[in-house]
């Protein structure tokens, strides 16, 4: 919403500068986004007078004037053809950047003759298109003083933000009555008189809606005004339009515009003579069109409001009228429109057809509808002071909106809600001063909102208007109270579990990823789901028809895709819902993870073969056991079994459990007709740990264990053992490390051989075991103790032998 200061004092007596009036308002909520003042803008301009001009002596269109600047007498090269001895002009020095031609003057030889600075025109300013001549000032216009009084350009323009809720803002005189009661200034209330009617209304106008669609235009208000000239407004009008940016046409939509702007009503004048019949306010008809004042041609619907006579479609109201009833400067008489369109109605007729006119704007945020009779006074008023002519009596078809019922207040709930102490009486009074009716006392005050505001629906809305005014900067911040102490944990077990599953498995490597809970049929059915309970009744899409049974089919596509960008290497994770069926007890949280290409990660292992660990269910394993790990529970003593659903590949899978019944978590690397199924290039290994299977955690004390670090250099062993080609690795490794518990930190396979050397049925198993000492030096003939501790184990356990 744009304005300018002599325009706002229309209605606002104060003497306020531009700064404070720019920071009162974005104090009240009205924040200022751009000032545009023209005095700052042309503070380099300065009246000149041209002392003489002479004949260029090598250019036939160029004059050499001699220029008396006030305070000193310059040399200029200008080729204006009216530029002329005792003439007075703008003129810009050396080092002035003449906007109209982006150019920064500097001293220059134009033809061989020196030129000082510049004689300028309206388009070199940005005033106008005009460039035949230079700018020709009064001749009581003072040598020296700044051009912009000369050119009447002092006045300052503010643009401010209007949000939704303040419509009444979107007029000068919202904005001043605002400003009033923030203490500013007060406000010239001019209630508008009506005109009296010279005779009888001759254009017929009706309401055509039925009882479904009666809210769509409730009034609708006109009369005509004949014998008006029509022709350019005043200087005045167009020097407002100009400085908030609105191109003058002629007098009568001028006229509109500023009411437009200076009251929030927006109006439309009709040639009256181009009118057939009874001019109506309805809905559109199917295949009706009509020309825009926007030059297109808009075929009109059903769900439109339109105003339209006995032959044709005149416009969308509330939005546009038509080329073909518009006012020329032939017009004599004219037909002035004052309706109440329905915000909603009139906001979606207005995206749907794409038009974007500052009625809609207004009409849309809601307008005055209790002044549609006297915005229509007003406008007949400046049409007869500007254009002439005599005025029919008003004809109203319908009646406005009734306003907003009364409501109690209690002023004490500013305080209450604010913390401002501020006295009844003062809060009285600036509710007045906003256009509020007070009946009673406090603490049961009625109040009444004015028609002017929709936003306000209660008391709570009354608080924020008088935070809004007094300042939130006034509000004092207040700390919350605190009980005494060490504050009580606020996050549940399974919140914590969550966001430690996160920073687990971000800390190992993993990029967390968020896919869709809807997932195609197809792959639905891969992982266990596809029901008809866990189909969507309205998917976004077929690609998105069932709830997603497991959280590894989104995340195995998002996989495909990033290899498919060049990414060859990679792993994301995820944590979210899956669903096994359609009962709340059948939605459960899972942590997912999926690898692809080669893994740099610690813990796996040394690598036999020479190669960089790839992602393989060593890889998912890894993982898994470190969320496990986290959250308490010893991945070793668990069983890990070669089982795992029919997605992962057989040999190369497994799963955590606690007993034979509750699985925790399942890992291995996919199966390649999975992946096929899915789209996606493999290998890949994933893993899913079910955070809703975990046990409850044991409630720890106040205190923290004790540290369980050692300054003391470990010692590493490697052992081979034979063992039964049917023996699990794990059970060897299980083995291993409980034979000195004490000691014994990790245990790691780093080999697997069959073959040559090895007798028929057996296989080699090569396992690296770190002895972390904590109180000393462990001597040779410990680390041998410890060794034959472990073979001892192993011997027992698996029925296998050291290898020699």
């Amino acid at each position: 919403m744009k304005f300018t200061i002599a325009w706002l004092k229309e209605h606002l007596d104060t003497d306020a500068s531009l700064e404070e009036i720019a920071e009162t308002l974005t104090v009240i909520g009205l924040e200022v986004e751009e000032i545009v003042d023209p005095a700052e803008a042309f503070k380099a301009y300065t009246v000149a007078e041209v002392v003489a001009a002479e004949k260029h002596p090598d250019a036939d269109k160029l004059q050499v004037c001699t220029v008396n600047t006030g305070t000193e007498t310059l040399q200029v090269v200008c080729g204006a053809p009216n530029a002329r001895a005792g003439m007075k002009g703008v003129f810009a020095p050396v080092g002035t950047y003449v906007p109209g031609i982006d150019v920064t003057l500097t001293k220059a030889k134009i033809r061989g003759v020196e030129s000082f600075g510049m004689l300028c025109s309206e388009r070199e300013l940005e005033l106008s298109d005009e460039h035949h001549g230079i700018i020709e000032l009064p001749e009581d216009a003072e040598v020296g003083s700044p051009a912009a009084d000369a050119l009447g350009l002092t006045d300052a323009m503010i643009d401010i933000a209007i949000t939704p809720n303040r419509p009444d803002c979107l007029a000068v005189s919202g904005i001043a009555r605002d400003l009033a009661a923030a203490g500013l200034g007060t406000f010239k209330d001019k209630p508008v008189e009506p005109v009296k009617g010279d005779f009888k209304n001759p254009q017929p106008i009706a309401l055509k809606f039925d009882a479904d669609s009666a809210d769509a235009c409730p009034v609708f208000a006109g009369r005509v005004v004949k014998g008006v000239k029509n022709g350019p407004s005043p200087d005045w009008l167009q020097a407002r339009l100009k400085a908030i940016g609105l191109r003058p046409i002629n007098a009568l939509v001028d006229i509109t515009n500023y009411i437009s702007f200076d009251r929030a009503r927006p109006l439309h004048v009709y040639d009256a003579d181009k009118l057939t019949g009874t001019i109506s306010a309805r809905l559109g008809k199917v295949s009706e069109k009509f020309e825009a004042l926007d030059g297109k041609t808009y075929e009109v619907d059903p769900e439109a409001t339109v105003i339209a006579d006995d032959e044709k479609v005149l416009g969308f109201g509330g939005i546009m009228g038509g080329e073909e009833t518009g006012c020329t400067d032939e017009t004599t008489n004219v037909f002035i429109e004052s309706a109440y369109f329905d915000p909603i109605r009139t906001a979606k007729t207005g995206r749907r057809f794409n038009i974007v006119s500052d009625a809609r704007y207004r009409f849309e945020r809601g307008v005055d509808p209790q002044f549609v009779v006297p915005g229509l006074e007003l406008a007949t008023q400046m049409i007869l002071d500007l254009c002439g002519g005599e005025a029919s009596e008003i004809e109203v078809a319908g009646e406005a909106p009734e306003g907003r019922p009364a409501f109690g207040f209690d002023p004490a709930r500013v305080k209450r809600l604010s913390g401002l102490d501020i006295s009844n009486k003062e809060i009285e009074v600036t509710l007045e001063k906003l256009g509020f009716e007070l009946a009673g006392s406090a603490p049961d005050l009625q109040v009444t909102p004015p028609s002017w505001r929709p936003d306000i629906h209660g008391p709570a809305d009354l608080v924020e208007e008088i935070v809004r005014l007094v300042g939130v900067d006034k509000v004092a911040p207040t700390p919350m109270p605190r009980a005494s102490g060490v504050a009580k944990p606020v996050l549940t077990d399974k919140q914590i579990r969550q966001r430690l599953a996160r920073r687990v498995l971000a800390s190992r490597g993993l990029v967390e990823a968020v896919t869709w809970s809807f997932i195609p049929e197809a792959h639905a059915r891969l992982f266990g789901g596809g029901a008809p309970a866990l189909k969507l009744d309205n998917p976004i899409s077929t690609e998105m028809s069932d709830m997603r049974p497991s959280l590894l089919p989104g995340l195995v596509t998002a996989a495909q895709r990033n290899k498919d960008r060049g990414f060859s290497d990679g792993g994301l994770f995820e944590l979210g819902q899956a669903y096994s069926g359609a009962k709340p007890e059948d939605q459960y949280l899972a942590a997912s993870g999926v690898r692809f290409g080669n893994v740099s990660l610690e813990g796996l292992g040394r690598d036999w073969q020479g190669n960089a660990p790839k992602a393989d269910v060593f890889a998912a394993k890894a993982d898994l056991a470190a969320m496990l790990q986290s959250f308490g529970l010893d991945p070793s003593s668990m069983m890990v079994v070669a089982e795992a659903p029919d997605w992962f590949h057989p040999g190369r899978s497994g799963s955590f459990k606690l007993g034979p019944k509750v699985t925790l978590g399942v890992f291995g690397a996919l199966h390649p007709e999975t992946l096929r199924a899915l789209g996606a290039e493999g290998p890949m290994a994933g893993f899913e740990l079910y955070l809703d299977a975990l046990p409850k955690q044991k409630k720890k004390g106040s205190g923290r264990s004790a540290l369980g670090a050692s300054d003391l250099q470990a010692v590493r062993r490697d052992f081979a053992f034979l063992v039964d080609i049917s023996v699990p690795a794990g059970d060897l490794i299980k083995a291993a490390r409980s034979a000195d518990k004490a000691l014994i930190a990790q245990v790691g396979l780093f080999d697997v051989f069959t073959g040559k050397g090895v007798p028929e049925g057996k296989k080699s198993l090569a396992i690296e075991v770190t002895l972390q000492p904590m109180e000393k030096t462990l001597t040779d003939k410990e680390i041998d103790a410890v060794a034959e501790k472990i073979v001892a184990s192993v011997v027992k356990a698996t029925g296998g032998e050291l290898r020699g």
